[in-house]
């Protein structure tokens, strides 16, 4: 057999180099589209899951919390304080700052479990593009953040000391230790919950329908002010909290930059609250606020976004695509299972 028969009879694939697939970057508000279980409504589902375990959690710890305030003297009339006041934060009552955080720290499980039942593998994607919550990533948006905040509310104030109002620190009161422990080890949990639902689940309700970002960043806002009772100038502080924070999970593809700058924001407000240099459950606000804390937030994640790129953080997820590949799948990475 000559050498040309060789070569006519050898296979195609024996002489033509392999073509790798394209892989499709999938950003982090339209990852829903990779669970195995996708469908238009099931994110909604989801949602409908959520509120029946988060209700049924916290039933099972309300009504036990009922039944002994029948029981135990002087239960029954901090139960009514519980019902009826609108300060929190309260040194007196450090149980009280626990009551209005743990609420929000129980939205984490019923999500995830909701997510896991209704949606199946892939709850890691609420996370991050990677699967998971990336914690070296979180640990240094966690330092930049309490850099940038600590210098915003140095300035802040300083300012205030130099047009003459009285800036005096407290550490006298008792409780003062106790509050400072519940705000360290609650907090950031606090914080966590609330960016796995506005920042998290709602973004990426919002992304499987809807493809450029700008939906999925703008459209949970209101929502999110909503959540909190301030007045015009306090909503729009909390407006552009949720922009920023939005922005930022879009950008790094993740949830941990916006949890960093939830966790320090919130922390600091309630330590300083505790020597008294601000007041932890003011409800108001003045454009003088908006834009002081406007410009802390977007510095913060403009060099967030910066730092990001730097560290080489993965900012979209890959979905294999094209020949080879057969119509309406995608390889499921491992970062699915789970």
């Amino acid at each position: 057999m000559s050498s040309n028969e060789d070569a006519s009879a050898a296979p195609a694939s024996a002489i033509a180099p392999a073509v790798p697939s394209p892989a499709e970057q999938i950003p982090y508000h339209r990852l829903a589209r990779l669970r195995p279980k996708y469908r238009w409504w099931r994110m909604l589902v989801t949602g409908v899951v959520g509120v029946a375990l988060y209700v049924a959690i916290l039933l099972l710890l309300i009504v036990p919390l009922v039944v002994a305030s029948l029981l135990v003297p002087g239960w029954g009339a901090e139960i009514q304080v519980l019902l009826t006041t609108v300060q929190y934060f309260d040194l007196d009552r450090p149980w009280l700052f626990l009551a209005l955080v743990l609420p929000l720290i129980l939205m984490i499980p019923a999500l995830l479990l909701a997510s896991r039942i209704v949606e199946g593998r892939g709850v890691g994607l609420l996370s991050s593009v990677t699967g998971r919550l990336r914690m070296g990533w979180l640990g240094r948006s966690l330092l930049l953040a309490l850099a940038v905040f600590v210098v915003y509310f140095a300035v802040v104030l300083g300012v205030a000391a130099a047009t003459g109002e009285a800036i005096v620190v407290d550490f006298s009161h008792p409780a003062l230790w106790v509050m400072v422990l519940l705000v360290l080890l609650l907090i950031p949990l606090q914080a966590a919950a609330e960016e796995y639902v506005f920042r998290g689940y709602l973004m990426q309700l919002v992304g499987g329908w809807l493809r450029h970002p700008a939906f999925a960043i703008l459209l949970p806002v209101p929502l999110f002010v909503l959540g909190h009772g301030y007045d015009i100038w306090g909503a729009a502080s909390v407006g552009m909290f949720a922009i920023v924070a939005a922005w930022l999970t879009w950008r790094t593809g993740g949830l941990e930059a916006a949890i960093s700058l939830h966790i320090v924001n919130n922390a600091l407000i309630f330590l300083l609250g505790t020597v008294s240099l601000v007041d932890a459950n003011a409800t108001t606000g003045t454009p003088v606020d908006l834009l002081a804390s406007t410009v802390a937030m977007v510095v913060y994640a403009l060099l967030a976004d910066r730092w990001a790129g730097r560290l080489g953080i993965v900012r979209t997820a890959s979905r294999v695509t094209g020949a080879g590949v057969g119509s309406g799948t995608h390889r499921l990475d491992p970062m699915l299972h789970g």
